[in-house]
């Protein structure tokens, strides 16, 4: 099963909150994934990014560095270094409650306190966290025991080296948008179910494993693993597995291959940057603008 450590390759808001031989070759190698987008003389660069980094991740390959370099515009699904105020208004609508998650039962609580002492959480600074914030903490929290940090991600990466040069950066999404499909489209008995999948993901060192798997694939632009990894979403029969593949992937496809569209119209030759999850399998972004007649080519 893929529970919810997709979650962290297909959303990104929670973030808000090169490797030694290439260096010595003087290139980096390939990473996630790139695609030329092409319609009515305009062109789009798209490059699928994972939401958690590592220092090896970078320096980024130079072939991307000049697009990113030259691109009018960097399109983000939300900028991590956009405002802070509309986080927390984010946060505060949708991820937190009175109840937070008290419902869950008292066997499942044991667990869930085993493991925020195993990070060094303190219990009552996740008290109101409704059940879905806290079990996306949590795969933050093993992502990080693995050695990715948020600090470092991709995302946060490529906008910093945006607006450094004065680029202009526009969001796809928004925070309150993508926190709002997880408090709506999920029942207050589907949240506790979330949370429990992605208890017993960590315990029984699903995530771990699916975090180095995924990590991997991105890292070494690794087709055939990326194809894969897409196939196992499509085929994962768990709660959190339908949530992520029908809301999280095959929801959201659609209005971002809209953006794209809409990018192309005004601008040419800018970078778009999304998670690479949402690049790869049968509904992905790449095929549903060749439905709609646009031409995609698969650079890496």
């Amino acid at each position: 099963m893929q529970r919810q450590i997709i979650v962290m390759f297909c959303s990104l808001f929670f973030f808000a909150f090169g490797s030694a031989w290439a260096a010595e070759q003087g290139a980096a190698p390939n990473r996630g994934a790139l695609f030329k987008v092409q319609q009515n003389g305009q062109t789009l660069y798209l490059f699928g990014t994972i939401h958690v980094g590592a220092k090896d991740f970078y320096p980024l390959e130079p072939r991307l560095a000049g697009l990113l370099r030259q691109a009018p515009v960097l399109a983000l699904e939300i900028d991590p270094l956009g405002d802070p105020q509309k986080l927390a208004r984010a946060v505060q609508q949708h991820g937190l409650s009175a109840q937070g998650s008290g419902a869950l039962a008292p066997a499942w609580r044991q667990r869930l306190e085993r493991l925020l002492k195993q990070y060094n959480i303190a219990p009552q600074s996740v008290a109101s966290m409704k059940p879905w914030l806290l079990a996306t903490m949590l795969t933050v929290s093993e992502f990080a025991a693995q050695g990715y940090d948020a600090s470092l991600a991709v995302d946060a990466h490529l906008s910093k080296q945006a607006h450094a040069a004065g680029q202009k950066v526009v969001e796809l999404e928004s925070a309150e948008s993508q926190m709002a499909l997880f408090d709506q489209k999920m029942t207050p008995a589907g949240q506790l179910t979330f949370l429990e999948e992605a208890i017993s993901g960590i315990e029984d060192k699903e995530q771990a494993s699916q975090a180095r798997e995924i990590a991997q694939a991105w890292r070494s632009a690794d087709v055939k693993a990326l194809d894969a990894l897409a196939l196992k979403a499509e085929q994962d029969a768990s709660f959190s597995g339908r949530f992520v593949q029908k809301v999280l992937l095959e929801g959201r496809n659609p209005a971002l291959a809209d953006g794209l569209v809409a990018l192309m119209a005004r601008e040419n030759n800018s970078v778009a940057a999304i998670g690479v999850l949402h690049l790869v399998g049968k509904t992905s972004v790449p095929e549903l603008l060749r439905e709609r007649g646009l031409t995609v080519e698969r650079i890496y």
